[in-house]
């Protein structure tokens, strides 16, 4: 069976470990594979902390020589786990944030990667133990609404302490006595649609993705929103994939919200993620409608909608900042000392509020 790279990344960090230090060109042959990859794990171990870069060669990294400026943190701090699904795209941030505050706090940062396979996060989970982690901070790979149930009873059984990360529990649930933080992407949405509202426009459409818990909290916010304000949608949700993935079933996407603009119903749309928001401008472009002028449009994600053509209004989670709450609430953790009565602090639900920056795409500016 072909290696992962989180396996890859294992070897090449335990290779290190036990020498101390080591040149791209030695772990190349150790490991079996090219120096080309072997530097761009380096290049991604080296960005996570998990090891030192310079001049060719790689270390493992020095402790702390002291505590961080301002952050009362020892130089012997815990070593926190982060199992995330990606470490691109929104995680990138999320990831950021916990980097940010474990610093702080005078801790130490080490990942592992699911790329969204579910079935391999208790896997992950057991490799930060072993590589030291005190606590982890899980973002389990989910991608649909039965996930959690399939493959979310071990974080309840783990021998440390647990935060999940921008997923929420069935309530009731063993999982949903866990300490968690998450954006309230119900909240997002409802930004969005209020704003079209606003503006003069019915009710927005929803084209959304049904691949991660972010894009299934969107579609129920959606349902959600278009209550709260007195909606009611006059076309069905349009379900959409990635047009790298599936370039079929994205262009029968785009062609659903062409065919429901040009009919005259819809107005204004509301797209999740702001990737394809780009990609779906384009494509709407090319066939003849315009944003703004014909269709008013918010993209959900705010990770790169600002570089669009017509930089798009986007909904944007605090990402950086779960991060950083995150790691906070774990520290709290991992620092604590019991009661009088032996009772640890109550366990926390934080939910942070997603923005809407307005920019050209909803026809807010124009005139401005």
């Amino acid at each position: 069976m072909r290696e992962s790279a989180a396996e890859r990344h294992d070897r090449l960090l335990g290779l290190v470990r036990a020498r101390g230090t080591a040149r791209v060109a030695e772990l190349a042959v150790q490991l079996g594979v090219s120096p080309v990859t072997v530097r761009r794990d380096v290049e991604a171990l080296a960005e996570q902390g998990r090891l030192d870069r310079v001049h060719g060669s790689v270390s493992w990294p020095r402790q702390t020589a002291g505590p961080v400026a301002g952050g009362g943190g020892s130089p012997t701090g815990p070593v926190i786990g982060l199992l995330a699904p990606s470490a691109t795209y929104y995680f990138a941030e999320v990831i950021r944030g916990a980097h940010e505050a474990a610093a702080r706090a005078g801790a130490r940062l080490i990942l592992r990667i699911s790329d969204y396979r579910p079935e391999e996060d208790r896997s992950g989970a057991e490799g930060l133990l072993a590589a030291g982690a005190e606590g982890l901070l899980v973002a389990p790979g989910w991608r649909s609404p039965d996930d959690p149930a399939e493959h979310g009873d071990w974080i309840t059984e783990l021998p440390v302490p647990a935060v999940l990360l921008e997923r929420r529990a069935t309530g009731g649930s063993a999982l949903d006595a866990l300490d968690r933080v998450c954006s309230d992407h119900r909240h997002g949405v409802l930004l969005a649609v209020r704003h079209l509202v606003g503006l003069g426009h019915g009710a927005p459409l929803l084209v959304a993705r049904a691949d991660s818990p972010t894009a299934l909290a969107v579609r129920s916010g959606y349902a959600e929103a278009l209550s709260a304000l007195g909606l009611r949608a006059s076309h069905p949700v349009i379900d959409s994939v990635p047009a790298e993935l599936r370039p079929e079933r994205f262009e029968d996407a785009v062609r659903a919200l062409h065919t429901a603009v040009v009919s005259g119903g819809v107005t204004a749309a509301l797209v999740h993620n702001d990737m394809d928001a780009i990609k779906i401008v384009q494509r709407l472009s090319g066939l003849g409608v315009r944003v703004p002028d014909d269709l008013a449009l918010i993209a959900y994600d705010d990770e790169v909608a600002a570089l669009a053509d017509t930089p798009l209004t986007a909904v944007a989670p605090p990402k950086r900042e779960v991060g950083r709450h995150a790691t906070d609430l774990l520290v709290q953790r991992l620092r604590a000392k019991p009661s009088g009565d032996g009772e640890e602090a109550p366990r926390q639900h934080l939910t942070l509020l997603p923005r809407l920056r307005v920019r050209a795409s909803c026809g807010a500016l124009e005139g401005g």
